[in-house]
């Protein structure tokens, strides 16, 4: 996945926004406010981090080398992706659940607003 494909994957979630709240090299993209991924698209390698449910972090932790605790980020709860270190497939899921790991997050009016066509 290249950081075009990154950022507009990202996007494509119902609510998502990029924000720049730690300067315009850092891509935040969040859900109503909340973060759910962060990533320095013009890096090399591309890296993510990505929120997990604990203990599927420290699964994948084991089984990829390329997934590790979270930089700079609540070691239990995040995980740094490389992104060629996965298959695409797995990287989308990833993406996927950090999403919905934020969306479940959310007060329930606003998860009933993300609901609404």
């Amino acid at each position: 996945m290249t950081p075009q494909q990154l950022r507009a994957f990202c996007l494509e979630f119902n609510a998502s926004a990029e924000e720049f709240p730690f300067g315009p090299e850092t891509s935040v993209f969040k859900v109503l406010g909340k973060m759910f991924a962060l990533s320095a698209l013009d890096a090399r390698p591309l890296t993510v981090n990505l929120k997990c449910d604990p203990d599927e972090a420290v699964r994948l932790r084991e089984k990829y080398e390329a997934v590790v605790p979270g930089w700079h980020m609540n070691k239990r709860h995040w995980n740094t992706v490389t992104v060629s270190g996965v298959p695409d497939r797995v990287f989308r899921e990833l993406i996927e659940d950090s999403y919905d790991l934020v969306v479940a997050g959310l007060p329930k009016a606003d998860r009933l607003r993300l609901d609404r066509p």
